[in-house]
């Protein structure tokens, strides 16, 4: 039986977790400790899986939340949790196994930058086909934000690349699914990842990720990018189709599309006294400070937005030996037409969200061939011009409403679009909102995957420990 942290007082609580971390890994939380805007009480970052389950039981013992947080990039991603007792950082849940060279699969801690293990994959000639647009992410937080990039198109997610998977319940037991990169034979497919996969996209709400295993894929001895403009979401469709009919197998197959017309948006941080801090006050100096510096900000200031009539892009990356890319760049070149151009570097929207912070960001996903058909419902129920970027060959868009717009403006914007998106097997959720409109909307929008969400909560976390209320549904 839970004997609740008021018993024995919070200073016991900060003790007993720096007993675990080490004195200098465990402390009360700050103005920059927030979850979606709700402020954690106590900041935990174990050395170790061994230490991060001693926390989770500490947690268990006395009815405490538990929070994981990575590199915090997207912690004001999802739904506000509805209490964040302790933060658990996974900073030192870090480190990338040692494989052969040759090794088709690589094991790396969640608490690893992605960079850092792009950076020591690309010594031996290989990399993760991952790609997410979030500076200085996390494995683990890629993994449970369901994170993905323009690699998406050929590679698939971050969750579809895993081999194996470990993960501490809400009880800080260790669980396995899959194999590990140790234990890959190669001959045999991996078993047991359908629970696994569940902890991608759940925002620690199923489990406390502490390793991935991932194929690895060799580094590609060239890579193009092919552009065109484009001035209508029912352009984007037509050229998709016809680089999909031309069989040039492309690694991404991204899209720009511009909000033309409107001005500007200001991106400064929040001022002192904004409302935009945690549920139920205004933000203070320090807070709006913290916020401004935080992780999750960066990579979220969009390029200046063009003037009236100037278009958008479409932008195709080739990958592999060079002279196929060249012979594959021509072919495109016919397929979109004379406008089109080619170029050894990305154009530089490739990989950056064109929400910026105070944004409604949403992201909107529909079969490739509807995708069109799902921008022109989120223009009309806007209203007016807003900005649409992403992966249009896999039909994953994401876009940006003003932070400005009341709550009830979203939440119209929300019903139409998801109504249209309904019918064609689509769906659009709220990546992150101005704490108002979190509070007021349906950030998820899926009723159907309730009842799955909720029999895997009840197995893997009945009492409701692991970030509660950030599954959708409130789980």
């Amino acid at each position: 039986m839970s004997t609740g942290a008021g018993s024995i007082g919070a200073a016991e609580i900060t003790r007993r977790l720096a007993e675990i971390c080490g004195p200098s890994f465990a402390r009360f939380a700050g103005a920059a400790d927030e979850v979606a805007g709700r402020l954690a009480r106590w900041v935990a970052v174990p050395g170790g899986p061994r230490a991060a389950a001693e926390v989770l039981r500490l947690a268990a013992r006395h009815d405490l939340s538990v929070v994981p947080r990575g590199a915090g990039t997207k912690i004001d991603w999802g739904a506000v949790p509805a209490r964040v007792d302790i933060m658990l950082d996974t900073g030192r849940l870090a480190g990338v196994g040692h494989q052969p060279a040759a090794s088709p699969v690589v094991e790396v801690g969640a608490g690893t930058p992605l960079r850092a293990v792009q950076a020591t994959l690309e010594r031996a000639g290989r990399r993760l086909a991952l790609d997410p647009p979030s500076p200085g992410a996390t494995l683990g937080g890629v993994l449970a934000a369901d994170e993905s990039g323009p690699l998406r198109h050929r590679y698939g997610t971050a969750c579809e690349q895993l081999v194996g998977l470990r993960w501490l319940n809400a009880d800080g037991e260790l669980v396995s699914a899959g194999r590990s990169a140790a234990e890959l034979s190669g001959a045999t497919p991996p078993v047991g990842l359908d629970l696994g996969r569940l902890l991608c996209g759940s925002q620690g709400g199923l489990g406390v990720l502490v390793s991935a295993t991932l194929r690895a894929q060799a580094l590609p001895a060239s890579q193009v990018w092919v552009s065109r403009p484009v001035w209508s979401p029912l352009e984007v469709h037509d050229l998709v189709r016809a680089v999909f009919a031309a069989d040039l197998d492309p690694a991404a197959v991204e899209l720009d599309l511009p909000a033309t017309g409107s001005p500007p948006r200001p991106v400064a941080a929040p001022a002192a006294g904004a409302t935009s801090g945690p549920p139920g006050r205004p933000m203070s100096a320090a807070e709006a400070s913290a916020r401004a510096n935080h992780p999750a900000m960066a990579g979220r200031r969009p390029d200046p937005l063009p003037v009236r009539g100037s278009a958008g892009e479409l932008t195709v990356l080739l990958e592999g030996g060079r002279s196929e890319v060249a012979e594959r760049a021509d072919r495109l070149l016919a397929v979109l037409g004379g406008a089109a151009s080619v170029a050894p570097y990305a154009p530089a929207w490739w990989r950056r969200y064109p929400f910026a912070p105070g944004d409604t960001a949403l992201r909107v996903e529909a079969p490739a061939k509807d995708l069109h058909a799902a921008v022109y419902a989120l223009r009309d129920a806007t209203g007016t011009p807003l900005s649409v970027r992403g992966s249009a060959g896999v039909g994953v868009v994401h876009a940006a409403l003003p932070g400005a717009f009341p709550v009830d403006r979203v939440a119209g914007i929300l019903a139409a679009v998801r109504g249209v998106l309904l019918a064609r097997r689509g769906r659009c959720v709220v990546v992150a909102a101005p704490s108002a409109v979190r509070r007021e909307v349906d950030v998820w929008g899926e009723a159907a995957v309730i009842p799955r969400l909720r029999e895997a909560k009840e197995h893997l976390d009945p009492h409701r420990r692991l970030a509660p209320g950030r599954l959708p549904g409130g789980l």
